[in-house]
């Protein structure tokens, strides 16, 4: 496992506004050139105006000049069990990954254990760029 990606999604999860739910979720994207970018999770008052942690970590990197690269995704939150990127989420992850042809590993980590997948696992025959050519 990535111990220092994992390190650092729990790092972001601290930094969770998650007032409404109490569920803090952190996210850690590590590419190509061994950089990480984080985000944790925004909820808001209006419920559907809340952000998940990838979604976060996604923007970040996409503002800072980021187009492909994605190689490994790590995701936690404070459940018994091990999470996993939402629907929403995994789009928004394969949009990165597809600008750079990867299909990263996804570290989906709770307290206990740890699970380890592929994107093009979560998210089968997934609609991106590619797919408006």
């Amino acid at each position: 496992m990535d111990e220092p990606l994992i390190a650092a999604a729990r790092a972001a999860a601290d930094h969770s506004y998650a007032p409404y739910s109490n569920f803090a979720v952190g996210a850690a994207l590590r590419f190509a050139d061994g950089s990480v970018v984080t985000g944790a999770n925004v909820e808001n008052a209006s419920y559907g105006l809340a952000l998940c942690a990838e979604t976060v970590a996604v923007a970040r990197a996409m503002a800072q000049g980021r187009r492909g690269g994605l190689i490994a995704v790590a995701v936690t939150g404070p459940g018994a069990e091990p999470i996993t990127p939402c629907g929403r989420c995994r789009q928004i992850l394969n949009e990165l990954a597809q600008l750079g042809r990867t299909d990263p590993i996804i570290l989906c980590v709770g307290p206990q254990e740890t699970r380890s997948t592929r994107l093009s696992l979560l998210l089968p025959d997934a609609f991106g760029p590619a797919s408006l050519d």
